[in-house]
């Protein structure tokens, strides 16, 4: 069976008939708390599956081991699938994650409100990726509207592990053998259809000296000043990584940023110990061993060559990984998946979806590196600044969540008649 315009058209009516049911679904995801860490998520999971149940959609409830997610350093993990077998043929899955960065400072509108001003939802998750969740929920409702026979079948993951790399969110499900789709669509930040992405190494880097009083410091080694040293040596690396170029359009070059620097004791004490952590986004093309490799290198030179005061110790540093991403690459499977959202999405949105890289990191890359084809593709802006995801006042226009679940639709409609 082919997809016929007549079934477009009733999708589309669907969806619209029942977006009002839709926006109120995602205000109460966004209305539960997942700030990660401290990352209590287990929740939320909770919550998403009673508002499902309603619907029809009995959620499959995987819980990670208490043991496994405190060693991560998380609280509670439970993860959702929801599935929707239709007859023989290929499974797409539709992966959204629940857990999200802490609101910070500087919002104008409550960041668990999901207040709705001049069109558009605010507060943390609506833009990536509670929104998703509505997206994607009602996309599949949709579908199933049609009553058409159909080949395959939908699941629905909902993960709590993105923030964190997302090895105890799709990578748990994935390596338990939990789930095993044929295709796959991971939550959207923009119009494109996102086919690559950067990996990126994340590292925590503590810097060991001596600690003194601050009238005498020359009876000590500043650690912060050596901090400071190797700092500038990382920061340096940057006008390097300029010259260093992606092929995959919509990735430019590698980059590192310290994001986090925690030391000292007190203002009259030269601090003994400064840690600070690095993120490094590889571009698809660099080896990630490598890429380590020199970091590290570049580290010991720098700190062999601080010169702490005659009589002091020499720095000692300490280098913990804390997270290795590889890239997301395209894998040949996933052609069915952009053709048919770039050509929904021309239709849907009235201008052409391009497909292309993103310097972001994710956790599709997981599904990928088990092969299977995936992209990213769901509710957002034409660019992911305009959304302010992960800044205050991150919001999604409505519009642009109704018209994103009605291209998913399509998609699933073509994919498996």
């Amino acid at each position: 069976m082919t997809a016929t315009p007549q079934q477009y058209e009733q999708l589309d009516a669907w969806i619209d008939a029942h977006f009002d049911e839709q926006v109120k679904f995602l205000q109460a995801l966004v209305q539960v708390p997942t700030d990660t860490p401290p990352g209590n998520n287990a929740p939320h999971a909770e919550r998403t599956a009673e508002l499902l149940k309603p619907m029809g959609f009995e959620a499959e409830k995987y819980p990670v081991p208490e043991s496994e997610v405190k060693a991560y350093g998380l609280e509670t993990i439970t993860h959702l699938i929801v599935r929707r077998k239709y007859g023989e043929g290929k499974t797409i899955a539709l992966n959204a994650h629940g857990d999200v960065v802490p609101p910070g400072e500087g919002w104008t509108h409550p960041p668990y409100g999901g207040e709705i001003h001049n069109g558009a939802m605010y507060g943390r998750a609506t833009a990536v990726s509670k929104c998703d969740f509505s997206t994607f929920t009602f996309a599949t409702r949709a579908l199933e509207s049609l009553k058409a026979p159909l080949k395959g079948g939908v699941e629905l993951h909902f993960t709590y592990d993105e923030e964190f790399g997302g090895e105890m969110g799709p990578g748990w499900l994935l390596a338990k053998g939990l789930t095993q789709p044929d295709l796959m669509i991971a939550a959207g930040f923009s119009y494109q259809v996102v086919t690559a992405h950067n990996g990126c190494l994340q590292m925590e880097v503590t810097v060991n000296g001596e600690m003194a009083h601050a009238a005498i410091p020359d009876s000590g080694t500043d650690a912060l000043q050596g901090a400071v040293h190797i700092l500038s040596a990382l920061h340096a690396l940057n006008t390097q990584y300029l010259k260093v170029t992606s092929r995959v359009e919509g990735i430019t070059h590698p980059y590192l940023n310290v994001g986090l620097i925690e030391g000292g004791n007190n203002t009259n004490v030269m601090p003994g110990k400064v840690s600070f952590k690095l993120d490094r986004r590889m571009i698809p093309e660099e080896n990630p061993a490598e890429v380590e490799a020199a970091i590290r290198k570049t580290i010991a030179d720098a700190a062999a060559s601080f010169n702490p005061p005659r009589g002091g110790k020499q720095l000692n540093v300490d280098i913990r990984r804390m997270l290795l991403a590889n890239a997301m690459k395209p894998l040949p499977g996933n052609q069915p998946l952009v053709d048919a959202i770039q050509k929904h999405g021309q239709q849907v949105f009235g201008e052409a979806i391009p497909a292309l890289g993103t310097p972001l990191y994710t956790d599709v890359r997981l599904y990928v590196e088990r092969g299977i084809p995936g992209v990213i593709y769901g509710a957002g802006p034409r660019t992911v600044r305009e959304s302010n995801a992960k800044r205050a006042d991150e919001h999604v226009q409505l519009a642009d969540l109704r018209r994103a679940t009605k291209v998913v639709a399509r998609t699933l409609l073509d994919l498996l008649s």
